[in-house]
């Protein structure tokens, strides 16, 4: 796995938000908000990482659209990763998708030389 992809997802509808725990001193702990005395955060949309599984570029893309066509993201952007480490600011840039316009790709090589 050497991509990853990058997307947000809206709350349900225009008037819904997300709503979760903001506690510093437990960070990663997940309580139910009623159990909760820590400041509750407020979010109309939530930024979403995943790795994606595929050998070639075309591959990536297939998965990845699986994965948005399952989601309410309208927006994706498809990242190269050779050191699978999905943190922000590494990888490579490979394609961007939308709902109305599909996949536009950027100008780069893949490790193999192919230009996509």
């Amino acid at each position: 796995m050497t991509y990853f992809l990058e997307y947000t997802i809206p709350a349900a509808s225009s008037d819904a938000e997300f709503e979760f725990p903001h506690d510093e001193i437990n960070p990663g702990t997940t309580i139910p908000l009623a159990q909760t005395g820590a400041e509750v955060v407020h979010s109309s949309e939530l930024p979403a990482r995943t790795s994606i599984v595929g050998a070639t570029v075309p591959e990536a893309k297939l998965e990845a659209e699986q994965l948005i066509s399952h989601s309410r993201a309208s927006e994706a952007a498809l990242y190269f990763d050779p050191s699978d480490s999905l943190r922000t600011g590494v990888g490579t840039l490979v394609a961007t998708f939308t709902d109305s316009n599909g996949w536009q790709d950027t100008s780069a090589e893949d490790p193999q030389g192919r230009t996509f």
